[in-house]
């Protein structure tokens, strides 16, 4: 179980004969180049049919199997690699059955349906979608396609290292997301051989992150229960196709947390107006860790994939927003006397700040009679903005007991 150039460059003829699944183009960013001191290109993958790199691999792997016996495949996924499924198996003229975690994001199940696919919901993790979905394998005329512990779905995911090459020749350095590892094996296994001077990186949520521990004991190690709102990458495990791939041609693995991901994906919304999901912002959240260094290179971090759960991105924002005190709660200390509240919040609307909640404690242990706390979530442009509110309300003889994120 071994991936070659041949194998990645034959997949890429297999996958000129779909006329959905195309070069995702590449756009230079000077706003984060400048940030970092290097030449960043962005690759859009995020934009290629489905929504992520999914259908390279997926499509690779069916082509062949629909030369022969098989009727129908099956798959196990949290969601990108069931639309890949999908998509190509409806494409190749095949039947397709998806089984997928139970939290996985509804929008990902109604795409993959959307796609041709039966979809079943099982378990609350990865592995238990792919327990149920393995136990479908040995039926007449059916075929398991992994994620990616399969040659020819990693060979699929390999194209993207060719192009590349095609379109930065002078590359220094490419940051991709791990999950179960086979978009870094097949993009590291075409770029080496082509110019083993690039360096590649692979970057992990902190939480789901088990490349890092593989790598230091020597074998594939899992995590049981990987955590993280990357939930593209959040397989818990590697497997040892490619493990030794990593172990092989990938120089360097980081891991960035949680909060990390949410202001990579915030900045990414706001600063260059892509949305991508938590596994294609780890790219950039690593450019932005200080254990990345890439001054003066020529860097491009892999968006690989836009599907985001739009509760998954409020939540996300939300977080981003609170770190940057846009989301904050007011404690007041007040004569608890009619009027208070409305003087207060004329105070808070002045400076362009929005009230969402608002409630009166009087419960407080120690507190004087006659005398309240107003608890107050606001959402502000930013921090200089609470700073004068807290000012002005001081002023007006309000005691600001704390200010803390929401």
């Amino acid at each position: 179980m071994t991936v070659t150039l041949d194998d990645i460059e034959a997949a890429a003829e297999r996958l000129e004969k779909s006329p959905e699944i195309r070069e995702t183009p590449v756009e230079r960013s000077s706003t984060l180049g400048d940030r970092v001191n290097a030449e960043v290109w962005f690759k859009f993958e995020h934009l290629q049919k489905t929504g992520s790199f999914k259908p390279r691999g997926a499509y690779n792997k069916i082509a062949q199997i629909a030369e022969g016996n098989t009727t129908r495949v099956v798959a196990a996924s949290a969601g990108n690699h069931a639309q890949g499924v999908a998509f190509a198996a409806t494409e190749l003229g095949l039947d397709a059955l998806v089984v997928m975690p139970e939290t996985a994001p509804q929008a990902k199940v109604d795409a993959t349906r959307s796609y041709g696919a039966s979809v079943e919901l099982e378990g609350d993790t990865f592995a238990d979608a792919m327990a149920l979905a393995k136990s479908y394998a040995d039926e007449p005329g059916t075929t398991f396609v992994h994620a990616y512990d399969d040659p020819a779905v990693v060979a699929g995911q390999g194209t993207l290292g060719l192009e590349l090459l095609e379109q930065l020749p002078d590359l220094d350095t490419v940051i991709v997301p791990i999950g179960g590892g086979g978009l870094i094996s097949g993009i590291a296994t075409a770029v080496k051989a082509i110019d083993d001077s690039v360096r590649v990186v692979g970057v992990q949520a902190e939480m789901a992150a088990t490349v890092p521990q593989s790598l230091e004991k020597g074998h594939p190690i899992e995590n049981a229960t990987p955590q993280t709102i990357a939930d593209g990458i959040a397989t818990g495990s590697i497997s040892e196709l490619t493990f030794e791939s990593i172990n092989t041609h990938v120089d360097e693995v980081l891991t960035v947390s949680d909060t990390d991901i949410a202001h990579a994906t915030l900045w990414l919304l706001e600063r260059s107006k892509q949305l991508v999901e938590g596994a294609a912002a780890t790219s950039v959240a690593a450019l932005f860790s200080e254990k990345f260094e890439c001054s003066g290179e020529t860097v491009v971090p892999l968006l690989c994939g836009g599907n985001i759960d739009i509760a998954t991105l409020q939540d996300v924002l939300t977080r981003a927003l609170v770190d940057r005190r846009q989301f904050v709660t007011l404690y007041v200390r007040i004569d608890d006397q009619p009027g208070t509240l409305g003087n207060i919040a004329q105070i808070i609307g002045r400076h362009d700040t929005n009230i969402r909640s608002v409630r009166h404690d009087r419960s407080e242990d120690g507190l004087p009679v006659g005398k309240a706390d107003l608890v107050i979530r606001v959402s502000t442009p930013g921090e200089a903005t609470i700073n004068r509110i807290v000012s002005e309300v001081s002023d007006a003889g309000y005691q600001v007991r704390r200010v803390v994120p929401s």
